[in-house]
């Protein structure tokens, strides 16, 4: 079962190590196609004003307990991320880079191009789409091993640590997010719950999927 799912798979265009400046061209092409996929679900989740992810509910409700601005915010909290890369022996690559760029550009992307449904009902379908995007955006990149995103990473490491399933690992992580931030004040929607208690599964579907495709 995927759920149970453990580890990154090693397909034939996994980079051997992350920090690698110079990656096989099908190991970067994987590596963007995922991160454009893992955008436009970022995207589509924003536009379907269905709820925002865990991570901008954080952003927000500390944003409503300082003087910042939740763009500030998220900056911090990337940052902070990071610094818990350190204990997890976590090392950042290109992608990691990429990341942030190529998801920054298919968000504005879809706020500009892609309407809101009027329907609830599509709202909520939109939403849930998109967490599947992203679950299998995200297993196409981390399956490039070119290094992960600060939120990635960091499941990644705690994987490692605690052995669980990536399931479990990535959907308690934002849960605990989603419900910190919803503490301090940030604004929790249905599609904020498909993602916190979705990403997790998404995430391992995407990784059994690209691992049985590419063995």
């Amino acid at each position: 079962m995927f759920l149970s799912i453990k580890n990154i798979p090693n397909v034939s265009w996994s980079s051997r190590k992350p920090l690698n400046l110079k990656p096989k061209f099908s190991t970067f092409f994987f590596l963007c196609f995922g991160l454009t996929l893992f955008g436009l679900g970022e995207g589509l989740l924003i536009v379907s004003f269905a709820g925002a992810s865990p991570w901008s509910v954080l952003a927000q409700g500390i944003s409503l307990n300082v003087n910042l601005s939740i763009g500030i915010i998220t900056i911090l909290i990337s940052i902070a991320v990071l610094i818990f890369w350190i204990p997890l022996n976590q090392k950042p690559g290109i992608g990691t880079i990429l990341n942030a760029i190529i998801i920054g550009l298919m968000i504005d992307i879809c706020i500009k191009y892609v309407p809101t449904p009027e329907n609830y009902i599509y709202q909520i379908l939109l939403a849930t789409v998109a967490v599947l995007i992203v679950g299998f955006g995200g297993g196409i990149y981390l399956v490039a091993n070119l290094g992960a995103g600060p939120r990635d990473g960091l499941m990644v490491g705690l994987q490692k640590k605690t052995n669980l399933p990536i399931a479990a690992v990535r959907g308690s992580l934002e849960i605990t997010v989603m419900s910190i931030g919803w503490y301090l004040g940030g604004t929790v929607g249905v599609g904020t719950l498909l993602f916190a208690f979705g990403i997790g599964p998404a995430v391992a579907l995407g990784l059994f999927i690209v691992g049985k495709s590419f063995n």
